[in-house]
């Protein structure tokens, strides 16, 4: 019984070789309407190492890559060099298969023939758009308007309502802001401090230092966290309310 973790090593003694090509090439490959990719040449002579030629086709070749209309080189070869110090192994995922595709015997660079002219065109071409500067200095004949110029900006806007929904939260007088808080107290005998600032329109610090000079700061049930007159400012019997 298998289950989709398990690796389908059926070509486990398959030898396969593993090549590294240039980014011109494996670019295009990806591109390539054909599975023909070129052609590969093994030769060996007696007494001499082995002699492994690609020759791309002529569709790869003849492909244009974005701001890339160079032909790229046909001859290539390939630099053979030792695997046996390592111990490498193809994998490929079909889905949630995996399977082992066979073991490196062979490590190789694709690289172009000497002195090919369309290869060294190809270089000179990227060596260019490398040094390019990606941005340039252009002089105008007429002004640009980028943007449109606006009456009052947004966060101007929403910073204006806030203030009439708010309240402009200067510092009164403090013999004013007390007498606000009289008649406040008039109305009912609790208030949070939110209601508060609400109604004084002052800032929270500065309210808190007049109240704590007129009002007691109930910390228990069942009116906690509200305020309300201390005895001697209270001109009622002890009733409740709020708002």
């Amino acid at each position: 019984m298998s289950s989709d973790k398990d690796v389908d090593c059926s070509n486990a003694s398959r030898g396969v070789w593993l090549v590294k090509v240039p980014k011109y090439i494996s670019s295009r490959w990806h591109k390539a309407p054909t599975p023909d990719v070129g052609k590969l040449t093994i030769a060996k002579a007696p007494g001499s190492d082995i002699e492994v030629k690609f020759v791309v086709n002529d569709i790869i070749t003849q492909m244009k890559e974005r701001d890339d209309d160079t032909q790229i080189t046909k001859d290539h070869k390939f630099l053979l060099s030792s695997n046996a110090a390592q111990s490498l192994a193809v994998f490929s995922q079909n889905g949630d298969k995996l399977m082992l595709e066979g073991k490196v015997v062979e490590k190789a660079d694709c690289r172009p023939a000497a002195g090919d002219v369309n290869y060294m065109k190809l270089k000179r071409e990227s060596i260019f758009r490398a040094s390019k500067p990606q941005r340039v200095v252009m002089q105008l004949d007429r002004v640009v308007n980028t943007y449109k110029p606006v009456s009052n900006h947004v966060n101007n806007i929403e910073f204006e309502q806030m203030k009439k929904t708010e309240g402009k939260k200067s510092r009164e007088d403090k013999d004013k802001v007390t007498d606000m808080l009289f008649a406040a107290f008039e109305k009912h005998q609790y208030y949070n401090i939110k209601d508060l600032v609400r109604i004084t329109r002052q800032p929270i610090t500065y309210l808190k230092e007049i109240l704590k000079e007129i009002c007691n700061y109930n910390l228990k049930n069942p009116h906690k966290n509200m305020w309300e007159l201390k005895p001697e400012y209270r001109h009622y019997k002890d009733q409740e309310g709020g708002e």
